[in-house]
């Protein structure tokens, strides 16, 4: 009897959250300006393993750890407990994948900055433990798109142009290029591990790219990555930005696109050219049509059973996934992709919500908000998909070179075809945390 309590005692369960009722906003983190910069908001921002702290990625180009277990008041501008600037844009980042600064030896990540090898940071000073390079056929520098651990954390998977680079974690330098298919080239834009091993021993790999195809998605057995197992197909031609595995049901899929407000999902048990969910947010909600090209980052909690994902009015969808997994998919072209609604809305931020993450121990959400205004605009949001897909898939890069070549001709005494001000303005700055438990006393 006594055995039997000790491991109830002991027995995790995932989080519950309630979308009945709307959540708690826990905390307030404000993100400052820089002096002589333009205006600084958060990208993303992302938990360690173990939920202690969690990193955000700033416009100003600097890494910056917070610590979420402060007992501060809800609008104070909590400063960050590091601050690590970057001599470049940063395009991604990811926690080591048992990180914890209870453990000094894996409290690390890896950053990708642009024209600069792959570099593995302590997450406790910054300072370099290694880099991983990745260099083109003129001996450049190339920061990949996406990266990811595998799932037992010994080897990193780069994404970039018309390639997959694999490196060991315990041998820096080169590693080993993986070029796409052929017909499936363009900027490998996001990249995914099942969280299970399958019969022989290895893990399935989903990669999308940004070339505008129905088949732009791509799974790989991680032991024979040199031609995939299948293409994913789908309802949309656009560039993928992120893909997702269910924790909990390793055989859902989940993707989202560039300039769509959807999030399809397909069962890899069934027909893979069918999604068979399509989670979209109502019109009379969302009545204007996404045309920013800035990554919205989604999750799905830990327990696989919610789905969180911010859009650019600032408010946060959550749906509800229990029904997945529980019968195979068999949805046929004819029958069309269900569109499931969210089961809650957060009136959440002021400005565009770039990305959510949950906690993996507790009922709580991060979000972050920022984006680029700028005044006295009136540009054409009308751009086709191909073009989008031929540009850098960062939109750093096409706003930085806008702002400079608007900054000569105003010094050159012309004046902008754009009419863009030299300084954009981001309205909301904020990274906020939100309780869906029924007390808060733990955090």
């Amino acid at each position: 009897m006594a055995t039997a309590e000790a491991e109830a005692a002991y027995t995790w369960s995932p989080p519950t959250y309630d979308l009945s009722t709307p959540p708690t906003l826990k905390q307030t983190f404000i993100i400052e300006d820089d002096e002589g910069n333009h205006e600084n908001f958060p990208r993303n921002a992302r938990w360690t393993p173990d939920g202690s702290v969690f990193m955000a990625h700033c416009e100003n180009r600097t890494l910056q750890l917070f610590n979420a277990h402060t007992n501060t008041s809800l609008s104070t501008p909590n400063n960050p407990t590091l601050t690590l600037p970057q001599p470049s844009p940063i395009l991604d980042f990811t926690w080591f994948p048992s990180a914890s600064p209870n453990d000094p030896a894996s409290y690390c990540f890896l950053a990708s900055v642009r024209e600069c090898p792959v570099k593995l940071l302590d997450a406790s000073d910054g300072r370099l433990r290694a880099s991983y390079k990745i260099i083109d056929h003129r001996e450049r520098f190339i920061a990949p798109h996406c990266m990811t651990f595998s799932l037992d954390a010994t080897r990193i998977y780069c994404g970039h142009e018309d390639a997959i680079e694999v490196f060991d974690v315990s041998r820096p330098g080169e590693g080993k290029r993986i070029a796409t298919t052929p017909s499936k080239k363009r900027i490998v834009s996001s990249i995914a591990f099942s969280p299970t091993y399958n019969a022989d021993g290895g893990a399935f790999l989903a990669a999308g790219t940004l070339s505008p195809t129905l088949a732009n998605l791509a799974l790989y057995n991680d032991s024979q990555m040199d031609v995939p197992l299948m293409f994913v197909g789908g309802s949309e031609r656009a560039a993928v930005t992120q893909l997702r595995f269910n924790p909990m049901n390793p055989h859902i899929l989940y993707a989202s696109y560039r300039r769509r407000e959807a999030i399809l999902a397909w069962d890899l048990r069934s027909d893979v050219n069918v999604p068979f969910a399509r989670y979209t947010v109502p019109s009379s909600v969302n009545a204007l049509v996404t045309t920013t090209n800035q990554k919205m980052w989604f999750d799905v909690d830990n327990s696989g059973r919610r789905l969180a994902v911010g859009d650019q009015k600032g408010n946060i969808y959550l749906f509800d996934l229990t029904d997945e997994g529980t019968t195979e998919r068999g949805i046929t072209p004819e029958e069309g992709t269900p569109t499931k609604q969210p089961n809650l809305v957060i009136p959440a931020h002021s400005d565009s919500v770039g990305g959510v993450a949950f906690h993996p121990y507790q009922p709580l959400l991060l979000s972050v908000s920022g984006s680029r205004h700028y005044g006295n605009v009136e540009r054409d949001e009308r751009q086709s998909d191909d073009d989008d897909s031929d540009a850098d898939e960062e939109e750093e890069e096409e706003e930085e070179d806008t702002l400079r070549a608007t900054a000569n001709s105003t010094s050159n005494g012309g004046s902008s075809k754009l009419g863009l001000r030299t300084r954009p303005v981001a309205v909301d700055s904020s990274i906020k945390t939100w309780w869906f438990g029924a007390d808060d006393s733990s955090v």
